[in-house]
């Protein structure tokens, strides 16, 4: 690991991060959009064959019903049992998040309020390159579900035989999943957000995808919506001397699974960032002075996980602003919210927890904003109402308020 200084011009840069959107990328996912648009099913039988190597038919991209009961005969006897306590845990968090629809009445006769309505159909794209993320599948179906969502499409590439993971199939059924396709990458997203003759398009699509998912999802924002621009995972952890090295080390580590990752440790202590600076490759060690100076960079990184491994992380993280999740103490390292704690780990990276939020029942709601007037009401605020019409030169509004009076 590198040490880097606090208020270094190398940890300037790593606070000015962004997507890195190659020219190539843009144009290859460009292509692919229009074809899809264009062709429908075949491009992305034929976009499968290229990047998936396999050939399939329009009636194959859909999984059968007999290729979900032979999932079950794939995967561990204990598989099943284990998922009772992750639901429940997503479960218990995500209810928290249900809106109620409200309406205030004034003594003039006036209503306003709010209409809260699940949205009709998502999206929710699933990786398998590196690993088949199975924990993606309940991490994004059960908030849809609890919000009300009435057609959830899940998507995921195939082997080279054709076959979705076993595990990933198993949960999607268990979780009720509508429809199931084989397809990924900027194809899945295309057939996603417009449709085909096999694939009805949806109002969102959710879920992490490599550079060319993200570029899809980026472009094809507004045809459907989408939950977020998803780059690299990111790990930033605030320590100090008396924290446990063996369980940073750990972290550490486990963030180097993801090759294309961000990790880095913020301590106070000399001695602690000489040993991991010679214990471990790869990601940073930002040296600060002090808490305050370690709750300053973390701010300014945004990152997409943090761990907070102190004696009071509380005392700390009431500081923290800008973080997808904030894990708290020795004893919760950011792979318990990778799998069981219940809130998403889809979550904003790239310095984007500035304004991005990790996912939430919000993300599968709509909301209508209600508005009623008597004629009393109205007539109370004709005056300023008209001010404003006839200073931004609209002259029907004014007039649509007037013909209730004449």
């Amino acid at each position: 690991m590198k040490i880097i200084r606090y208020g270094s011009r190398e940890l300037e840069k790593i606070y000015q991060r962004s997507f890195c959107r190659k020219p190539r990328v843009i144009s290859a996912v460009a292509k692919i959009i229009e074809e899809v648009r264009l062709y429908g099913d075949e491009a992305v039988i034929r976009y499968t064959k290229k990047h998936d190597k396999v050939k399939l038919t329009p009636r194959q991209l859909r999984v059968s019903q007999a290729e979900l009961s032979g999932a079950y005969q794939n995967i561990e006897p204990d598989f099943v049992s284990c998922l009772k306590l992750i639901t429940e845990n997503i479960s218990r968090f995500y209810r928290r998040q249900i809106k109620k629809s409200w309406r205030i009445r004034d003594k003039e006769g006036i209503v306003i309020g709010e209409q809260f309505s699940p949205l009709e159909s998502v999206g929710i794209y699933i990786p398998a390159g590196t690993a088949p993320l199975v924990s993606t599948v309940y991490m994004t179906v059960l908030p849809a579900k609890i919000a009300g969502v009435k057609r959830i499409a899940l998507f995921s590439p195939p082997d080279k035989s054709g076959n979705i993971n076993p595990h990933i199939l198993v949960v999607a059924d268990l979780l009720k999943v509508d429809e199931i396709y084989k397809a990924g990458g900027a194809q899945a997203i295309a057939a996603c957000a417009l449709g085909t003759k096999t694939i009805p398009k949806v109002q969102k699509i959710v879920g992490p995808g490599n550079v060319y998912v993200t570029e899809a999802k980026r472009q094809l924002f507004g045809y459907a919506d989408i939950d977020m621009l998803a780059g690299p995972t990111e790990l930033v952890i605030i320590a100090n001397r008396n924290s446990h090295n063996s369980y940073i080390k750990a972290d550490l580590l486990a963030q180097g699974e993801h090759s294309a990752g961000l990790a880095i440790l913020i301590t106070t202590s000399k001695a602690q960032a000489k040993q991991f600076k010679q214990e471990l490759d790869g990601g940073y060690i930002v040296l600060v002075k002090n808490l305050e100076q370690a709750v300053e960079v973390a701010n300014a990184i945004a990152p997409e996980h943090l761990e907070i491994l102190l004696k009071d992380p509380y005392k700390i993280a009431k500081h923290i602003k800008n973080a997808g999740a904030v894990f708290l103490g020795q004893y919760s390292p950011s792979a318990v919210g990778d799998y069981v704690a219940g809130p998403s780990h889809v979550l904003p990276t790239s310095g984007t927890a500035k304004f991005f939020s990790g996912l939430s029942l919000s993300d599968f709601i709509k909301s209508s904003h209600i508005i009623s007037y008597s004629r009393k009401a109205l007539e109370a605020v004709r005056s300023p109402l008209e001010k404003i019409a006839t200073i931004e030169g609209l002259t029907k509004h004014l007039e649509s308020v007037r013909a209730r009076f004449s």
